[in-house]
């Protein structure tokens, strides 16, 4: 039987079956031996021990398609990056360390910007179109308003998705309306792990329905950006990429150099300077970070 590691705690592993439930397991001792963790969002093979008391021992780990290292999750389909369109403001900084952290993990990213009953059309479209035009596909919603969930769950459709972003801009909000069913499945879940011996918060998967599933992040919630090269962050920015063929210099940091085609677009508009001023910040953290 195959299914979705969902929460994991204490050496217990809560896994996912679409139509049977949630099963905890115990992972085989071969696993230790291997050096290999199962982890939260693993697809798995499972022995049923008891289908009335829904046990089980896990038999095989998935080939993973990807893993997160923070938090350690594995097989992320989509990263739902959420930020308020108003109350907070969107801290656009914050929103690029996002982008280039799933970018560096290869993830898949998709920008949501809920809240949007707050801001007018105009003002909503001066900051989302910046990232539209660099390719990131972008959604707006009001949770307050139930606006934009049904085409924000087709995109979902089949997926695993982690959530992210800070604190405030209606996270939690968006999730609970995705599906009514939410708060019943973590309930089944919460149920088997409220045994007294699993208390500590951990990351968890919530099941919306068949093989769509939706994982808030708290680890997301401040960012440092990755440990690579300085020279590799303008790889994370794709919209650098049509202009580079105009640097003098190959390697270019779009930084100093002369005759650089990026810098060119920015003075012409084909580059925003939104986005050029957060390259140019995270560029320096980088070269800081290496010093140490």
């Amino acid at each position: 039987m195959q299914g979705k590691i969902v929460k994991g705690i204490s050496g217990f592993y809560y896994v996912h079956v679409a139509e049977s439930g949630i099963y905890e397991c115990k992972a085989k001792g071969i696993f230790r031996n291997l050096n290999m963790k199962p982890l939260v969002g693993d697809n798995v093979e499972i022995a049923v021990l008891d289908d009335a008391e829904k046990t089980g021992n896990i038999e095989q780990i998935l080939p993973r398609n990807n893993l997160l290292v923070r938090p350690a999750v594995a097989n992320i389909d989509l990263a739902l990056i959420i930020f308020a369109a108003a109350k907070p403001q969107p801290n656009f900084n914050l929103l690029d360390r996002f982008l280039v952290m799933m970018q560096y993990q290869n993830v898949p990213v998709t920008i949501c910007f809920n809240k949007t009953d707050l801001v007018t059309e105009e003002e909503l479209h001066t900051f989302s179109d910046v990232y539209e035009k660099c390719g990131y596909p972008v959604v707006y919603t009001s949770a307050d308003r139930k606006c934009g969930m049904g085409g924000l769950l087709t995109m979902l459709e089949g997926k695993t998705t982690a959530v992210a972003g800070p604190s405030g801009v209606g996270k939690s909000s968006l999730v609970n309306c995705l599906q009514p069913d939410i708060r019943m499945q973590t309930g089944e879940i919460s149920r088997k792990i409220e045994r007294g011996r699993h208390t500590t918060r951990h990351s968890e998967i919530i099941p919306i329905h068949g093989n769509t599933y939706i994982m808030d992040t708290p680890g997301f919630s401040t960012l440092d950006i990755p440990g690579f090269d300085k020279e590799d962050l303008q790889r994370f920015y794709p919209e650098f990429a049509a202009f580079e063929p105009y640097c003098r210099f190959q390697g270019c940091s779009h930084l100093s150099e002369p005759d650089c085609g990026v810098k060119q677009a920015l003075a012409q508009g084909g580059i925003s300077s939104l986005r050029y001023e957060n390259y140019r910040l995270l560029y320096e953290e980088c070269k800081r970070m290496k010093k140490y």
